[in-house]
């Protein structure tokens, strides 16, 4: 399994875009603005999008993906799987026909570019060998992170979110997880923001991480643009123990 970083930031400025992980050749987690940096060629290979939760800078480039593949897409839907509440949330703010046309019924209801598919936290789905489990989070709206394993080796990522049990439960449930991406969206002197906004910074990411019984590499994402290093050396103070290093737009991990 082949994990590729087309977006972690926290933001948007020259050369950084927001989040989306690519699997393999045909796996998106999450399409931020990361996801436009794929060649059409490669764009062509997707043909899942795992959403963690509804914001925008995790599904801007869904409209556009099936709007520029529209006719490769016809007989072969790019398929879109979410909590039921996000997939709500994107019929009704994009996919509304006053956003953007509604490509579930494009260019017919019963022959659709785009389809939603249904995904409840804690459910699991197994593609071409690989298993994809979706794990519930605390964040401003309903949210997931996603755990997936291959051939033994295995992945998490925590979409967005602050303190909670669920996730590290859900992690602590299986064997063993040789890689975590995990966000620090915030510093520590902005924790009253990170609290009102329920993301991470170092000190609570921390004390969360401390409940994991593996030792991943632990890669953060998803910073604020122009925190990156104040961010990065509170993780690591607040760490010690953690193999930890900042995720960057580019990398490539094979596991």
């Amino acid at each position: 399994m082949k994990v590729r970083v087309l977006g972690c930031s926290g933001g948007i400025y020259r050369n950084a875009a927001t989040t989306s992980f690519l699997i393999d050749n045909d796996i998106l987690v999450d399409a931020g603005t990361g996801a436009n940096g794929l060649t059409l060629a490669q764009m062509r290979t997707v043909r899942h999008i795992f959403i963690t939760h509804s914001h925008l800078d995790h599904i801007a480039s869904i409209p556009l993906l099936a709007d520029t593949l529209f006719d490769d897409l016809i007989g072969a839907p790019l398929v879109v799987h979410a909590l039921p509440e996000t997939i709500s949330a994107l019929r009704a703010h994009i996919f509304n026909w006053q956003i953007w046309p509604d490509f579930s019924e494009l260019p017919a209801p019963d022959n659709a570019v785009l389809r939603f598919e249904p995904m409840p936290a804690g459910g699991l789905i197994e593609l071409a060998g690989r298993q994809i489990e979706s794990i519930a989070v605390n964040h401003t709206v309903p949210a997931v992170g996603y755990r997936v394993q291959s051939a033994g080796k295995s992945f998490a990522f925590s979409g967005d979110t602050t303190t909670n049990d669920s996730f590290w439960e859900a992690l602590n449930r299986h064997d063993s997880l040789d890689l975590l991406f995990v966000e620090s969206a915030f510093a520590d002197k902005d924790r009253e923001l990170a609290d009102k906004a329920c993301h991470y910074c170092p000190q609570l990411l921390a004390a969360d991480l401390a409940k994991l019984k593996h030792h991943p590499k632990v890669c953060i994402t998803h910073l604020k643009p122009g925190c990156e290093q104040e961010i990065m050396q509170q993780c690591r103070e607040a760490m010690p123990q953690r193999d930890v290093q900042q995720l960057k737009d580019g990398d490539v991990f094979a596991l």
